[in-house]
């Protein structure tokens, strides 16, 4: 799909559809009543007739009979205007697209980039209105061998109106959001991918040919490397597979040589049939997924890049499967991590902490300026907060404050929950350093207590098992299937910390 950004007369684009916001009870801006009167006032009557008010997600679609340019317009409402958030802009960006896809248009032109409400900066608005229009039109058709009956949009044009003193700010705006775009399709694509093909050394390479493009180091260590380092947790969850398991390195140095890295860690499970603990049937093909988290590592290490930001940044991602076999680790087996901490095998379906384990031993190397570690990692948490906030967990309450304002910010939210030193007590083993599970009670904290354990910086800890994958019905700018969550807010968190950094 072709992305572009213009600054001219919306009257006078060549395009399928042209879009334009609406508030709810808000008098017609001028580029709307110029488009009024041309189209004998059909806006208007449609307004006083009450099929389109301007409420929020409210659309209205007609033909322009060739009296301008464009073949088309759609109208995509905003609600209130005091009530207008940087999200609402997003989804309504996004189902504006999905209007104009039903009604057959293969380009069209959106003018959601122009929206302004006081107290919202514009080019928030700008990125948001950009990320929505284009999130919204993902497909994973790769594997599919007939015609979908939808007509794809091909082009996607972003206009500034021709007199806008802030057009140059607004195009920098849709070009950040174009390139945050292109790293969570990145994610999506692999995780969309079933799991014969998106194997630990599929995800290796993957990353490994984004970093050569990206001008990033990387380092992919085998299972012989992590024998040395003395990898238990990860090698105890890969015994099972006939597939190689794989550690990902990747870094990003932007900033200033002596600047402590911050780090991404993400869990890569490329498929979890839960081992010996075998899973339900039911289901189980969304397994593939559970490598999310290192997706939105992988994805957001190259949006990184990309933007070139000022910043030291390190990737890190264990990547395994974890089947049954008869070389599998078992419940009551005692496994040795990188850091020398004995972790006791209850569930051998609770495997994502016991790569994190290790992966978060490894980061200590770095001495890092702070970790934050992402993972599919607990049906605790899906229970807990549903499909509409990840979990937070950390030791540092600025930088999960950080995290919660970027979630705010990118729709991508996450929620803090406690750390209280009574969950660890769950996770007491009699005959090791720990067990890795807790029992039923605070299932999505005590796996984060054991995390703990593995860290001596600044950390934080985001349980995304609820947020990853939508398998009922497609959101506003989120098709059914792999969200690429994470990429967005690790984008707007280390922005910030640029922006925090430059002051």
């Amino acid at each position: 799909m072709k992305i572009l950004f213009k600054k001219g007369d919306p009257l006078k684009i060549k395009t399928d559809c042209l879009i334009l916001g609406l508030f709810e009870t808000e008098k017609l801006p001028r580029e709307i009543q110029a488009l009024d009167r041309i189209l004998n006032r059909t806006i208007s009557k449609a307004i006083q007739g009450k099929s389109f008010k301007g409420g929020l997600k409210e659309s209205f679609f007609t033909f322009t009979l060739g009296k301008i340019e464009p073949l088309s317009i759609l109208l995509i409402g905003l609600g209130k205007k005091e009530e207008l958030t940087i999200d609402r802009l997003r989804q309504a960006a996004g189902i504006s697209c999905g209007e104009a896809r039903k009604n057959k248009a293969s380009k069209i032109c959106s003018l959601l980039i122009n929206i302004e409400r006081k107290g919202l900066a514009r080019d928030l608005l700008a990125q948001a209105a950009a990320e929505g229009s284009i999130l919204s039109q993902y497909r994973f058709l790769q594997h599919k061998t007939e015609n979908e009956k939808n007509k794809k949009i091909e082009e996607i044009v972003f206009l500034a109106l021709h007199d806008d003193k802030n057009a140059k700010a607004i195009a920098n705006a849709v070009d950040v959001a174009k390139k945050i775009c292109d790293a969570v399709v990145f994610a999506r694509d692999m995780i969309s991918q079933p799991g014969n093909i998106a194997t630990p050394a599929f995800l290796a390479n993957e990353a490994r040919k984004m970093a050569s493009k990206s001008g990033i180091k990387s380092k992919i260590l085998d299972r012989k490397n992590m024998k040395d380092l003395g990898m238990g947790g990860l090698l105890g969850v890969a015994k099972g597979s006939e597939e190689e398991p794989k550690f990902i390195i990747l870094e990003y140095w932007g900033g200033n040589k002596k600047d402590a890295p911050l780090v991404l860690v993400g869990k890569g499970l490329t498929f979890d049939s839960g081992g010996i603990s075998i899973k339900p049937s039911q289901n189980m093909e969304e397994m593939k997924t559970d490598m999310s988290g290192g997706a939105a590592v992988i994805g957001a290490l190259k949006a990184v890049s990309d933007l070139k930001l000022k910043l030291n940044v390190v990737g890190l991602v264990p990547a395994t499967e974890n089947m049954p076999d008869g070389k599998a680790s078992k419940p009551g087996d005692v496994l040795a991590t990188i850091s020398g901490k004995t972790i006791e095998v209850i569930n051998t379906d609770a495997e994502g902490r016991l790569i994190l384990a290790d992966a978060l031993g490894y980061a200590g190397r770095y001495k890092p300026s702070a970790v934050i570690d992402i993972a599919t990692l607990t049906g605790a948490c899906f229970i807990a907060l549903g499909r509409h906030a990840s979990g937070l967990m950390g030791t540092d309450k600025e930088l999960m404050d950080s995290l919660v304002a970027a979630g705010e910010l990118t729709g991508e939210r996450v929620w803090p929950l406690p750390l209280f030193d009574e969950y660890t007590e769950q996770i007491k083993s009699d005959v090791a350093d720990m067990k890795n599970t807790g029992g039923r009670g605070g299932g999505a904290i005590t796996a984060a207590a054991l995390l703990k354990k593995f860290t001596s910086y600044k950390w934080a800890h985001i349980d995304i098992a609820g947020t990853a994958w939508i398998d009922d019905k497609d959101k506003p700018y989120i098709p059914k299937g792999a969200v690429g969550v994470g990429v967005r807010l690790f984008l707007q968190f280390l922005r910030d910390a640029e922006t925090r950094k430059g002051k």
